[in-house]
């Protein structure tokens, strides 16, 4: 248990940052969250609020002090007229020019709900569709570091504004991504002190990672890439003195520095599905991919070059992997939560399973990654229900929680004391109601 909790610690240090959930995997970049959150609600206990988000979007709710941020898309116009249906990819993809939509970011007060402001960064006719039931127009989550909020719609464009909805500048990707399936855009933006980092893998010949001075806008470095579709937001470690950029993806695993974009290794061997976000704990980073080609790599960071087949893979696995949501990593254990509701434990360091593919007490859809705050794991369905499970090596479920009528895509973000719930049409408040409302900063 010490050398647990060394590994996470010594993984928080360099990873935390201030503010409540500045980005969409939280101040730890692991899934898990400072203070506490309810253990129990329904429609008619313990909603502190609930209010109708305009638009569609399932980017995840990011917080700063008093503020909550989201993104979405606002359609202005009836889908275009055509002889035929548009065609559909597997998957219900939508291809095609999309009807007019303004890209929204929407900033609330995050203890009564009131709507502080609203920008529309740009109003665009999309030139690809995304999947009619997971997919959105703004798909990728904002990131905040306290002085900026940073709205990216990947080829439309990324924006930063001050807390207080004043425009800061705009960039233009200059690219019209070509998604697998035209199952849509959705890779969050990556920040890191001064560096804004923004990923474009898609099924063209124009693939590359942008970093972009968070201050100004203006770039500092592009690297070229050779990819497929991909999702897999990148996550800055640091590692013997030099700070690494890692993005995963299906054609191999690559770490760049962050001064210049340049290559520093490489690991080939994650299948086609590369969607959940990596996570690092003491010179060990664990990638994944789901679906068809299932397999999870832990890598032992440190050496320079092509490490594939080599033993800086510390070990694998192809079972409980999850195909959508990233995973959680706490106090040397890693949780995976696969789209049909299987939950496993696995020792981080080892790759032994404490439990595997453990089923929930019924059947659930996911496509929200999982939050651990506390002891506890939430795992939000798109099937009403958010069920809480234990932390630890034991699997046990503490509650399940129903807001009748609601389905959840977007992940959730905790903030002093509450827990904020994103659906496809609104956004709640979950707020112990014997708890009074902490408002003060957390650093």
């Amino acid at each position: 248990m010490r050398l647990f909790l060394f590994l996470f610690c010594s993984a928080s240090l360099f990873g935390e940052v201030k503010g409540d959930w500045p980005r969409w995997r939280g101040p730890f970049d692991n899934g898990v969250a400072r203070g506490d959150a309810p253990l129990t609600w329904s429609d008619t206990e313990n909603i502190s609020w609930k209010i109708k988000v305009p638009g569609k979007g399932n980017s995840s709710p990011v917080i700063w002090e008093d503020k909550i941020f989201v993104t979405s898309a606002v359609r202005l116009g009836a889908a275009p007229a055509a002889a035929a249906p548009p065609r559909r990819g597997f998957g219900q993809g939508e291809s095609g020019e999309q009807p007019e939509h303004q890209l929204t970011l929407l900033c609330y007060d995050r203890n009564s709900g009131k709507l502080l402001w609203e920008r529309v960064a740009k109003t665009v006719k999309p030139s690809e569709g995304y999947h009619q039931r997971y997919g959105s127009f703004a798909s990728n989550s904002p990131v905040t570091d306290g002085k900026r909020v940073y709205a990216f719609f990947g080829s439309n464009g990324a924006y930063a504004y001050d807390l207080n909805g004043k425009q800061l500048w705009s960039w233009e990707s200059g690219v019209k991504m070509r998604m697998r399936n035209a199952f849509g855009e959705g890779v969050a933006p990556t920040l890191h002190e001064d560096t804004l980092l923004l990923l474009f893998d898609h099924e063209g010949d124009d693939d590359f990672l942008q970093a972009l001075d968070a201050v100004t806008g203006k770039p500092k470095w592009r690297t070229k890439r050779s990819e497929v579709s991909n999702w897999a937001a990148p996550l800055v470690i640091e590692r013997a003195g030099s700070k690494q950029v890692i993005v995963s993806a299906p054609t191999k695993v690559l770490a760049y520095d962050i001064k210049d974009g340049s290559a520093i290794w490489e690991v080939s061997g994650l299948g086609l599905n590369t969607i959940p976000a990596p996570v690092h704990s003491d010179g060990t980073l664990i990638v994944m991919s789901g679906f068809r080609e299932p397999n999870l790599l832990a890598i032992k960071l440190g050496r320079k070059g092509d490490l594939t087949g080599t033993d800086s893979i510390v070990w694998t696995t192809t079972r409980g992997t999850s195909y959508t949501p990233s995973p959680v990593l706490h106090e040397g254990k890693l949780y995976m939560l696969t789209d049909s509701g299987m939950l496993s434990c696995l020792d981080a360091v080892t790759g032994k399973p404490w439990y595997e593919r453990t089923r929930l007490p019924k059947p659930y859809n996911f496509k929200s990654s999982p939050v651990l705050v506390k002891d506890r794991l939430y795992l939000s369905s798109e099937d009403s229900d958010v069920i809480v499970v234990k932390a630890g090596e034991q699997f046990e479920v503490l509650a399940t929680n129903t807001l009748a009528d609601q389905s959840f895509i977007a992940t959730p973000a905790v903030s002093g004391g509450s827990l904020y719930l994103r659906s496809e049409t609104h956004l709640f408040c979950i707020r112990d109601s014997a708890a009074k409302v902490n408002s003060r900063r957390t650093n």
